[in-house]
């Protein structure tokens, strides 16, 4: 999954040591999810739109790839 962590945590001008202390996760937690190698529980994603002021939607964005099984 896509997201636009990175962006909108440089556009708070927070370091991702500060977005994780806000988050109460660990910095590592941060870097994994701005890399795209951890998606975030359903809460956590709530308390980053929370956080952010944005909808989910607008910081996560579903990879561009095949259609799934069933998709038209």
């Amino acid at each position: 999954m896509n997201n636009r962590i990175r962006v909108l945590r440089a556009e708070a001008g927070w370091t991702q040591a500060d977005l994780a202390s806000r988050l109460d996760v660990s910095r590592q937690t941060v870097n994994a999810l701005e890399t795209g190698k951890y998606d975030p529980s359903l809460p956590l994603a709530f308390r980053l739109a929370r956080l952010f002021g944005r909808a989910i939607e607008e910081i996560f964005v579903p990879a561009q790839g095949p259609a799934e099984e069933g998709e038209v």
